[in-house]
């Protein structure tokens, strides 16, 4: 019964799979690659892609001529080093990552236009077989934006502040006496309990690439910061008295909320229609005195408006 259930499941799986044929251009190479794709939790995609050597062949003439403009030699100006030295002093394995790094944007590319996917990242790509004088094959693991599933959230919400004292509320319009210090911890307290509530009611699987690639991006800057004060990190850590496990640990759970709150933010505001207007944003970049600055946020207009809407958003829930 066990065997049967795998070969079920086998069955089922490969049914998901699908592989199609396409041709991808990118400048002078043309290439016809298949690719099977997977689904897999969590909003991740396996994509599988085989290129012809034949294909191989051609990119790697192309890359090569690349390199040679850019080649050189003792004896012989830039570019114009003779072919068959060039072909004897040039590792095989620039040109073959030139090819790489020339092919598979286009590759990619197409195999998301073909699966109709929406990234939220940059792919990861793992070379699986790259053998001389056979067909190539590649890994690409792709994260699309998560699903989202609210539930009660507004009433969680609401029964969470409920829990806070009359005075530990904050309310839009009725101020405290005493200043903006006591508003500002009065606000951020109701923000807090509002968002534990909206997280602990609300369900997203974010794809794990995404938190990879966030920790990987964190450790390194940690890494720098420690260096800067004349440590190694072992001494840091010690110092510390936390091992790098319980580093990564706390980091993925800081990494984890902060985008789940991202996506239910979103999702919240695509919900009740929350939109920045035009005026919204000229009153932002209004306050910014520094003309070179301002004009540098004008020039990203779109990202203040994606922080402004995200801030409707929040006050959104706060005002539940």
């Amino acid at each position: 019964m066990v065997w049967k259930g795998k070969i079920l499941h086998e069955q089922i799986r490969r049914r998901r799979e699908k592989t199609v044929v396409f041709h991808a251009r990118c400048g002078t190479i043309v290439t016809m690659a298949t690719h099977t794709i997977r689904k897999q939790p969590k909003s991740t995609v396996e994509i599988l892609v085989t290129i012809p050597w034949a294909d191989i062949q051609t990119a790697y003439k192309t890359s090569f001529e690349v390199l040679h403009t850019q080649f050189e030699m003792e004896g012989f100006r830039k570019g114009k080093v003779p072919k068959e030295l060039a072909e004897k002093n040039i590792d095989k394995d620039k040109v073959y990552s030139h090819l790489i790094r020339e092919l598979m944007p286009k590759v990619y590319e197409n195999i998301i236009k073909v699966e109709k996917l929406q990234p939220i990242l940059s792919p990861k790509i793992e070379l699986i077989k790259a053998k001389e004088n056979e067909e190539w094959e590649l890994k690409i693991m792709v994260a699309e934006k998560p699903l989202i599933k609210l539930k009660d959230y507004k009433k969680k919400v609401q029964e969470a502040k409920k829990g806070l004292k009359v005075d530990e509320i904050w309310v839009p319009g009725k101020e405290p006496q005493n200043a903006d210090t006591e508003k500002s911890k009065t606000k951020e307290k109701t923000l807090n309990v509002s968002l534990e509530a909206l997280l602990a009611e609300s369900e997203c699987e974010l794809p794990p690439l995404l938190i990879e690639e966030e920790l990987d991006r964190r450790l390194s800057q940690m890494v720098e910061d420690v260096q800067k004060i004349g440590l190694t990190m072992e001494k840091y850590l010690q110092s510390r008295n936390v091992t790098m496990e319980s580093v990564k640990e706390r980091l993925t759970r800081e990494i984890t909320d902060m985008y789940k709150l991202e996506f239910i933010l979103q999702m919240i505001a695509d919900e009740e229609k929350l939109e920045v207007k035009q005026e919204d944003l000229a009153s932002l970049f209004a306050n910014i005195k520094d003309e070179k600055d301002r004009k540098t946020a004008e020039s990203n207009a779109y990202f203040y408006a994606s922080v402004l809407r995200k801030q409707k958003a929040l006050d959104y829930i706060i005002g539940l």
